[in-house]
């Protein structure tokens, strides 16, 4: 498949900062790509390289097969973006943001409503087309930027975490639309810190720490690399766990212990479980579940994803 995005040694310095430290990476066409990673990793320096709205620093970088630094307006005339905030006209009507933004991009009005009644049906937003946006719940103002990003029909489609903040309901039904996109061929890339939200709408993926790229691959193959097996979580009261050196170690090769909680790494749960009460050990709760990319990034730095 044709690479759309394709990084080399890809650099970015603030001054002393290193945000972006040398990454490569290539992203095909058609393909829903994500950067996971703990704020501060360099997931939106990176993003903003691509989006031409910072220059890079060093390596190269080619982005639907121009130079972000030498046809930057080219590029962002082809680009769709949600960025982190809704940066919507709260005054306005839904209808009036997509109208006003759509004429950013030289389309003709009758163009932009054509557009507009297409999307708000796609967002799921028709019979909110004359509300002000300061009258939508935050899922909904989503939504609506989703449709904004969508509205000159780019070429790559770029989400700068597009659901933090929501409640689980507004995230879901997000997830959903994006999910429609992706079975449309649109070429996604998406920033976030959840990973279950990798985990639902990235077929591929590069797990960044400091400014690094610190693994790649598909959710499926890094969770059989990195934390194959289950997971039993213990949570302790306050200031037992930092009494208990060496007991939950001892229970498996791998183990993880957190500010609020214990990770054991097992490929059997239920005999693990056995092995913590036979050790004497009386945890508040116990919880048995399958490896997520969270415990991917454990293992490869250290911290937890939503530090």
């Amino acid at each position: 498949m044709e690479a759309l995005i394709q990084a080399v040694g890809l650099t970015k310095n603030f001054g002393d900062i290193v945000a972006v430290d040398g990454i490569d990476f290539v992203v095909a066409e058609g393909e829903s790509f994500g950067f996971l990673g703990p704020n501060g990793a360099g997931k939106t320096s990176t993003m903003k390289m691509i989006g031409a709205t910072s220059p890079i620093s060093g390596g190269s970088l080619s982005v639907l097969g121009l130079d972000p630094t030498e046809d930057g307006p080219t590029l962002r005339s082809r680009l769709g973006v949600v960025p982190q905030e809704n940066n919507l006209d709260e005054e306005l009507s839904v209808h009036d943001n997509l109208m006003m933004y759509g004429r950013y991009f030289d389309m003709s009005r009758a163009e932009i409503r054509d557009r507009i009644d297409e999307l708000l049906e796609f967002v799921q937003l028709t019979e909110k087309r004359d509300a002000k946006i300061q009258a939508l719940s935050g899922g909904m103002k989503r939504r609506v930027v989703i449709a904004r990003g969508l509205i000159h029909d780019p070429d790559l489609f770029i989400l700068d975490e597009p659901t933090t903040g929501l409640d689980p309901q507004a995230r879901h039904v997000l997830w959903d639309r994006l999910y429609r996109l992706k079975q449309q061929g649109v070429t996604l890339i998406i920033t976030t810190h959840y990973m279950d939200e990798a985990e639902q709408l990235c077929d591929r993926l590069v797990v960044m720490d400091k400014g690094r790229i610190v693994a790649e691959g598909s959710p499926s193959s890094l969770i059989d690399e990195y934390a194959p097996g289950e997971v039993v979580e213990l949570r302790f009261p306050v200031g037992v766990l930092e009494t208990l050196s060496g007991q939950i170690e001892d229970l498996a090769p791998r183990t993880e212990l957190l500010a609020d909680r214990a990770l054991i790494y097992t490929q059997d749960a239920e005999s693990t479980i056995s092995a913590v009460t036979s050790n004497g050990l009386e945890p508040e709760t116990v919880l048995a579940r399958r490896s997520t990319l969270e415990d991917v990034f454990l293992r490869l730095t250290g911290r937890s994803l939503v530090e």
